[in-house]
């Protein structure tokens, strides 16, 4: 897929307030740790994550969500009036129904013609909204549009805790680590019709491939998180995650670059989905990239879902790490298995 009138005018976004370090959270997990004689300090080693973050215990998430849409606005100077269309993205969402970007348009004031909606892809949800609102831009139907997402980790992490304290055993600690990496943070991303942008920001094309043979490998149950009281389990195999997912991403990223016309040139800079150190030194291998051309945030923000990449993008562009004329590489993965990988030229 490629475009040619689309640009990322701003990204803005949350961060949780409440740190939470892999060191409080051995602590907890001490009595397990003395019964399967395991030393402090694994969970860091294993992940590359010191700490990660938590809203409040009642988390409206739709609020956070609004807070990071209008920081994004706000960046932009774009009136929420412009907005022709705003989706959520989040896998958390504050309700069944109605829609979780219902109550973020209202909170942001957006038209009564603005097409709003949720949609859902593991984490690869607002990277896919970027895609139907780009789309959108491309087709001429709107000028602007917002993708928000908000997650939230404090009580599926608690819950797991609990879970390996009671089991106790070696398999739920191999399919409950994943779950101690999550991260909270709320996330926006505004695109543009270029006649209005104010920047050069402009998003190139993209790419996907799906492997859903592998659909069972990441899983969190209820199927939807709904309420932040509800009991939930998730288990993930890290393992084959990497495995197939590096695969995966192989293939996809040689795609982009094709359908691109990147593949003398490739990416000066790019944007990993924000898993941990392991996933991040696999994919880099793969793809023949250097670490010197990643930023990463899952060292302090943990793995946020939907937020990860997005957020992280956001703060490399804040901190200067991407520059006029980099070619980036947002490159998303997600359960299913879903690749979808986007490149822009900054």
């Amino acid at each position: 897929m490629r475009f040619s009138n689309v640009h990322v005018e701003a990204i803005g976004y949350e961060i949780a307030p409440y740190v939470a370090s892999s060191s409080d959270i051995e602590a907890q997990l001490a009595p397990l740790y003395q019964k399967m004689h395991m030393r402090p300090g694994q969970l860091e080693a294993w992940t590359g994550i010191r700490e990660r973050r938590f809203w409040d215990r009642n988390p409206v998430l739709a609020e956070h969500a609004a807070n990071a849409g209008a920081d994004a606005l706000r960046r932009a100077n774009v009136a929420p009036e412009q907005v022709g269309m705003l989706i959520y993205g989040g896998v958390g969402r504050d309700h069944l129904e109605p829609a979780t970007s219902c109550e973020v348009a209202a909170r942001l004031g957006l038209s009564d013609h603005a097409i709003i909606l949720d949609i859902s892809n593991a984490c690869l949800g607002v990277l896919n909204g970027m895609l139907l609102v780009a789309n959108a831009i491309e087709m001429g139907q709107i000028e602007a549009g917002l993708v928000v997402s908000c997650e939230t980790s404090r009580h599926i992490i608690e819950q797991t805790i609990g879970e390996l304290l009671q089991e106790s055993d070696m398999e739920r600690i191999r399919t409950g680590l994943a779950t101690l990496t999550g991260g909270s943070g709320a996330v926006g991303v505004l695109l543009t019709r270029k006649e209005i942008s104010k920047t050069t920001h402009r998003l190139e094309g993209g790419a996907i491939r799906n492997a859903t043979e592998h659909h069972r490998l990441c899983m969190w149950t209820p199927a939807m998180n709904f309420g932040p009281h509800n009991p939930q389990r998730m288990y993930t195999d890290a393992v084959s995650v990497l495995k197939y997912g590096t695969i995966l991403g192989k293939q996809t990223y040689k795609a982009l670059l094709q359908e691109l016309g990147w593949e003398a040139q490739r990416p000066t800079k790019v944007i990993c989905h924000q898993v941990g150190s392991a996933h991040q030194r696999e994919i880099l291998q793969a793809l023949e990239l250097s670490p010197e051309q990643d930023f990463t945030t899952y060292e302090t923000l943990g793995n946020m879902g939907t937020v990860a990449l997005p957020m992280t993008a956001g703060i490399a562009s804040d901190t200067h790490f991407l520059q006029p004329g980099d070619r980036v590489g947002f490159l998303g993965i997600g359960s299913g298995l879903n690749c979808l990988m986007l490149g822009l030229t900054w």
